[in-house]
């Protein structure tokens, strides 16, 4: 992997920046601001790297901005997944595999939730169905 950013990208690194967060505050997550600096850039040139244009990670730069999701990415996908999954199951009671999936993603949660209390959660946060529906 190379340690500056390619000869045809010569973006601003404050530039990059004021982009990251104008995506952030549209409401878009980490992997989709660098996905839309990847494939539209910023005033037509493509930003391939973010921390190669920066020296610094999407996540760094939305931190210092204020403007960082109150949930990981990846806790609050799963937790999408499961409130999909528990108004199908609702709906459907019988579908068995769907309910499977659902105590898997719901595991997956829990996981993560130990991983992150203290750090990026309070230490009292668990997780219910009622909670990630309050937070989604």
């Amino acid at each position: 992997m190379a340690d500056d950013p390619p000869e045809w990208s010569d973006v601003d690194a404050d530039a990059v920046e004021e982009r990251v967060v104008e995506l952030a505050e549209a409401g878009h997550s980490p992997s989709e601001i660098g996905m839309k600096l990847r494939d539209e850039g910023i005033d037509g040139t493509p930003v391939p790297d973010v921390s190669l244009a920066t020296d610094k990670k999407i996540g760094e730069i939305l931190e210092e901005h204020d403007a960082a999701p109150d949930l990981p990415e990846d806790l609050r996908s799963l937790m999408e997944r499961a409130v999909r999954l528990k108004e199908h199951m609702d709906e459907n009671p019988t579908d068995y595999q769907n309910k499977r999936a659902l105590q898997n993603t719901q595991s997956k949660i829990r996981r993560l939730v130990d991983y992150y209390r203290g750090d990026e959660l309070d230490e009292d946060f668990t997780y219910s169905y009622d909670t990630a529906k309050n937070l989604l």
